[in-house]
Protein backbone atom coordinates (compact mmCIF):
# COMPACT_ATOMS: atom_id res chain seq x y z
CA UNK A 1 0.00 0.00 0.00
CA UNK A 2 1.33 3.59 -0.98
CA UNK A 3 0.26 6.41 0.83
CA UNK A 4 0.43 10.16 -0.68
CA UNK A 5 2.81 12.46 0.86
CA UNK A 6 1.32 15.43 2.96
CA UNK A 7 2.16 18.51 1.37
CA UNK A 8 1.61 21.34 4.18
CA UNK A 9 0.03 24.29 1.84
CA UNK A 10 -3.05 26.75 2.44
CA UNK A 11 -4.42 30.05 2.63
CA UNK A 12 -3.94 32.32 5.29
CA UNK A 13 -6.21 35.59 5.95
CA UNK A 14 -5.12 37.97 8.07
CA UNK A 15 -8.07 40.43 8.25
CA UNK A 16 -8.23 43.87 10.29
CA UNK A 17 -12.22 45.55 10.40
CA UNK A 18 -12.24 49.24 11.37
CA UNK A 19 -15.17 51.11 12.27
CA UNK A 20 -17.27 48.04 14.01
CA UNK A 21 -20.25 48.54 16.03
CA UNK A 22 -19.16 48.11 19.70
CA UNK A 23 -22.65 45.95 20.17
CA UNK A 24 -21.36 43.48 17.19
CA UNK A 25 -17.76 42.98 19.34
CA UNK A 26 -18.70 41.98 23.13
CA UNK A 27 -20.80 38.51 23.22
CA UNK A 28 -18.78 35.72 23.05
CA UNK A 29 -21.75 33.16 22.22
CA UNK A 30 -22.38 35.87 19.68
CA UNK A 31 -18.74 35.50 17.97
CA UNK A 32 -18.76 31.85 18.44
CA UNK A 33 -21.85 31.46 16.51
CA UNK A 34 -20.45 33.60 13.68
CA UNK A 35 -16.89 31.91 13.50
CA UNK A 36 -18.55 28.82 13.31
CA UNK A 37 -20.82 30.23 9.98
CA UNK A 38 -17.95 31.32 8.19
CA UNK A 39 -15.94 27.93 9.27
CA UNK A 40 -19.46 25.98 7.49
CA UNK A 41 -19.50 28.71 4.50
CA UNK A 42 -15.90 27.99 3.37
CA UNK A 43 -16.83 24.25 3.92
CA UNK A 44 -14.05 23.33 6.88
CA UNK A 45 -14.88 20.62 9.88
CA UNK A 46 -14.79 21.89 13.03
CA UNK A 47 -13.25 20.12 15.65
CA UNK A 48 -13.28 22.39 18.77
CA UNK A 49 -14.04 26.09 19.91
CA UNK A 50 -13.17 28.06 22.57
CA UNK A 51 -13.92 31.66 22.98
CA UNK A 52 -13.79 33.83 26.33
CA UNK A 53 -15.17 37.25 27.07
CA UNK A 54 -13.46 40.06 29.08
CA UNK A 55 -16.52 41.01 30.55
CA UNK A 56 -20.00 42.51 29.47
CA UNK A 57 -18.85 45.73 27.31
CA UNK A 58 -14.98 44.30 26.85
CA UNK A 59 -13.89 42.37 23.89
CA UNK A 60 -13.63 38.69 23.01
CA UNK A 61 -10.52 36.59 21.91
CA UNK A 62 -11.64 32.92 20.62
CA UNK A 63 -10.52 29.89 18.47
CA UNK A 64 -11.83 27.72 16.18
CA UNK A 65 -9.97 24.99 15.83
CA UNK A 66 -10.70 23.24 12.20
CA UNK A 67 -9.69 20.23 10.75
CA UNK A 68 -8.31 22.60 7.63
CA UNK A 69 -6.31 24.77 10.66
CA UNK A 70 -7.99 27.43 12.32
CA UNK A 71 -9.67 30.83 12.36
CA UNK A 72 -8.99 33.22 15.50
CA UNK A 73 -10.74 36.41 16.44
CA UNK A 74 -9.60 39.21 18.91
CA UNK A 75 -12.19 42.31 19.67
CA UNK A 76 -11.59 45.45 21.01
CA UNK A 77 -15.43 47.21 20.87
CA UNK A 78 -13.69 50.51 22.86
CA UNK A 79 -11.92 50.93 19.33
CA UNK A 80 -14.83 49.24 17.21
CA UNK A 81 -11.70 47.14 15.92
CA UNK A 82 -11.55 43.33 15.64
CA UNK A 83 -8.86 41.21 14.34
CA UNK A 84 -9.64 37.99 12.40
CA UNK A 85 -7.25 35.11 11.63
CA UNK A 86 -8.24 32.79 8.87
CA UNK A 87 -5.83 29.42 7.90
CA UNK A 88 -7.27 26.64 5.90
CA UNK A 89 -5.60 23.64 3.40
CA UNK A 90 -7.30 21.65 1.35
CA UNK A 91 -10.38 22.18 -0.13
CA UNK A 92 -11.79 24.57 2.11
CA UNK A 93 -12.36 28.27 1.16
CA UNK A 94 -11.28 30.96 3.85
CA UNK A 95 -12.57 33.41 1.24
CA UNK A 96 -16.04 32.47 2.36
CA UNK A 97 -15.45 32.56 5.82
CA UNK A 98 -13.43 36.20 5.49
CA UNK A 99 -17.01 37.23 3.74
CA UNK A 100 -19.82 35.96 6.24
CA UNK A 101 -17.86 37.26 9.34
CA UNK A 102 -17.30 40.83 7.00
CA UNK A 103 -20.99 41.12 6.69
CA UNK A 104 -22.09 40.32 9.80
CA UNK A 105 -19.65 43.08 11.33
CA UNK A 106 -20.00 45.45 8.58
CA UNK A 107 -16.64 47.61 9.03
CA UNK A 108 -16.13 51.19 8.00
CA UNK A 109 -13.17 50.09 6.82
CA UNK A 110 -10.80 46.77 6.47
CA UNK A 111 -7.27 45.52 5.52
CA UNK A 112 -6.51 41.53 4.38
CA UNK A 113 -3.34 40.37 4.06
CA UNK A 114 -3.51 37.00 2.08
CA UNK A 115 -0.32 34.39 3.17
CA UNK A 116 0.43 31.58 0.61
CA UNK A 117 1.58 29.15 3.25
CA UNK A 118 3.53 26.13 2.42
CA UNK A 119 4.79 27.04 -0.34
CA UNK A 120 8.01 25.97 -1.35
CA UNK A 121 10.95 28.30 -2.05
CA UNK A 122 13.35 27.60 -4.50
CA UNK A 123 16.67 28.78 -3.47
CA UNK A 124 19.05 30.15 -6.17
CA UNK A 125 23.05 30.14 -5.17
CA UNK A 126 25.03 32.80 -7.04
CA UNK A 127 28.39 32.20 -8.03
Amino acid sequence: MTMAAHRPAGIHLLADFHGVDPALLTTSADIDALLRAGAQAAGARILHSHFHSFGETMGVTGVLLLAESHISIHTWPEYGFAAADIFMCGDAQPQLALRVIELALKPASRVVQTIERGVAQVEIKLP
